[in-house]
Formats: C-alpha cells, structure tokens, sequence
C-alpha cells in the first residue's frame, strides 16, 4: 500500500499584527479564517494535524472534525520551532504540505496539484508571478531536517540547503500569496 501523503497546518502565531485571533475573523461567507483552510486542505487530504497553542484547541477542535490537534507549549520560539514539533509526530507519511492556517483563498484544486508532484525525495514549491508561495511540500527524506528546525525561518531554510532537490511549480492561484497579517489584507483579500 502506498504511504499516503500528509497536510501539517501551522496555526500557533500569535497575531500580533492583526490585534486579535486572525484565525477566527469572520470571512464574507460566515467561515473563520481557518475554517475555510482546514475544510479546504480537508478535501484533498485525510491526513492532517494541526499545530497550535494549547488555549486555542477548544476554539479550533469543532471547526475540524476529523483533524488530528497537536498543543505546542512553546510557539513564541517561532514558525520553525513550530514545525520542528509537528514534524516530529508526522508517522509513515510519503510527504507533507506544509499549510498555513492563515491563508483560507487557497483553492482545494492547488493543494492537489502540488500533492500530485512531490516524491519523497523532492520539495515542491508553488510560484505565482515569480513569487515563492504556500504551501511547500516536502518529500520524507526531508523530515528528520524539519524535526530540527529553530526559530522564526520555517521550512525556506531546507529550500535553500537542497536547491537540487526543489521543483517549482507554477500555479494560477492567487491565495498561494495571500496570508493574512492585518485587518486591512484580510478586506483586501475578499473583495478582490
């Protein structure tokens, strides 16, 4: 049987930027922020975990049935940190996307697509206008390295040691960009 891919979504920033839960802003159509991530990633992908910060597991749990919720303690150490701890308990995955939970206008089709080219010795980045977008898939070979991850970097730091390995997947999706920090690119976003 061939060992399925994985979707990690990061969910554990702290949103100072954008002055409340970025994660539970309202969209025009009644979801949260991440709600539409996680009923979008949840179409492509039976295997998800998301990782966030222990007061927000009750607030998030409904919003995703079916999605494993890991607590991380510490994610004022920062996005790699945060990933580091996910990586750690991905199980027999052939790959992962790694998601972010603020970014909701991603279309489920570009999940697919990326999840359609990573192998396990791979890393698959979207690219939209010359721009490096999200989510990044990373093949297994890779993740014993996203398990040591520090800091604030994220997975660009793998990017960046393993050039050869790096596919650039050009993608008409502008969600790829769209992550919201502000009030103001969350109107933004909507209403383009």
């Amino acid at each position: 049987m061939t060992k399925p891919i994985g979707a990690i979504v990061l969910a554990a920033g702290f949103s100072k930027r954008f002055g409340d839960s970025k994660l539970l802003a309202q969209l025009h159509n009644g979801n949260t922020v991440v709600q539409q991530t996680l009923e979008r990633i949840a179409e492509v992908f039976p295997h998800r975990i998301v990782v966030t910060r222990p007061e927000l597991i009750p607030q998030l749990l409904p919003l995703a049935p079916g999605t494993s919720f890991l607590a991380f303690e510490h994610a004022e150490q920062g996005m790699g940190a945060t990933l580091a701890f996910a990586a750690q308990h991905i199980g027999d995955w052939r790959a992962c996307l790694v998601c972010l939970g603020d970014m909701p206008f991603i279309k489920a089709s570009t999940y697919r697509q990326i999840a359609e080219q990573i192998e396990e010795d791979s890393i698959v980045i979207p690219v939209l206008d010359s721009k490096i977008g999200n989510p990044v898939a990373f093949g297994s070979v890779y993740f014993d390295e996203l398990g040591k991850l520090q800091g604030d970097a994220g997975g660009r730091k793998l990017i960046t040691l393993h050039q050869s390995a790096v596919r650039e997947l050009s993608i008409d999706d502008p969600g790829v960009l769209q992550d919201i920090d502000t009030p103001q690119e969350l109107a933004r976003y909507q209403d383009s």
